[in-house]
């Protein structure tokens, strides 16, 4: 049984996340750990009754959290964890010693939890998990069935690499996956590369019988117009690479994933690049 980690600060944001990752885990028969972070105890608070009986309100809150969430879900396993440290340290170090296949985070929480989800923080949590991270941000309606996933193909080798995952939850949600040709230049070798590396994907996805739809667009700032598109299309979520091409053309300020992360109202799932493509290329 694999392991999805939700992070948790009891804000309504990260509430609305937990009900996200509780949807996949019943859908991918998955085991899903809360996880919430606190900043270590000062000297004085260690030697006082400070520290345990915080320590007991969160364990009272999550034990409340699990018997609620256990009825609503039935057949999904919930545990949690309680760490100590840098929120996006803690929560990557959490996922590897749980070996997760998936994180789960709001983009905004708690003003007490170190401020971790509000702005460039978002990011750090999707640089330090070294597996697939789903970033949502509150009011996103997270009982609707995932049944369209916006694929961006552009010029970069790992764009593909991203296929797998994001396959594996179409699949298991039997949701379209919208596989669309970023252009950004008018250099014509680029474009190939992205018309070749997009047929690359479809293969696949002919292969693992997933439902896909190709498109293209044209832009200068790739992350409002994937974000546009996404909202066009009804997408309830956007797979991204957390490296994007960089090329005199593409007029945003700052990374793609980034922008894309920190701005979609629509869940974001950002996976890390690999050395080695499991995607076939024949």
């Amino acid at each position: 049984m694999g392991k999805i980690i939700s992070a948790i600060d009891f804000s309504d944001c990260s509430v609305n996340a937990l009900k996200h990752a509780l949807s996949i885990a019943k859908t991918c028969k998955c085991e899903l750990v809360l996880v919430w972070v606190g900043k270590p105890a000062s000297q004085q608070e260690k030697y006082s009754s400070y520290k345990e009986e915080a320590a007991e309100g969160i364990k009272k809150r999550f034990d409340e959290m699990i018997a609620k969430y256990t009825s609503h879900y039935p057949g999904v396993k919930i545990s949690y964890k309680i760490r100590k440290g840098k929120v996006y340290k803690e929560i990557a170090a959490e996922a590897k010693v749980s070996k997760a296949m998936l994180v789960v985070a709001g983009t905004h929480g708690a003003s007490g939890f170190d401020e971790f989800w509000i702005g460039s923080n978002a990011n750090r949590i999707v640089s330090a998990c070294h597996c697939p991270v789903i970033t949502i941000r509150g009011g996103i309606n997270i009982r609707r069935p995932l049944h369209r996933i916006v694929f961006p193909v552009d010029s970069t080798l790992d764009t593909r690499q991203k296929a797998n995952f994001t396959g594996y939850l179409a699949k298991m949600h039997d949701a379209e996956v919208e596989i669309i040709k970023l252009y950004s230049s008018k250099v014509s070798a680029i474009r190939q590369n992205v018309d070749f590396y997009a047929s690359q994907v479809a293969r696949y996805f002919d292969q693992e019988e997933i439902r896909y739809r190709i498109d293209s667009l044209e832009a200068t700032n790739l992350a409002d117009a994937m974000i546009s598109y996404a909202k066009e299309v009804d997408a309830n979520l956007i797979a991204i690479m957390t490296e994007q091409e960089t090329t005199t053309s593409n007029l945003w300020m700052g990374p793609f994933a980034q922008q894309v992360v920190n701005h979609s109202p629509i869940p974001v799932l950002s996976i890390h690049s690999r050395e080695l493509m499991t995607l076939s290329t024949s």
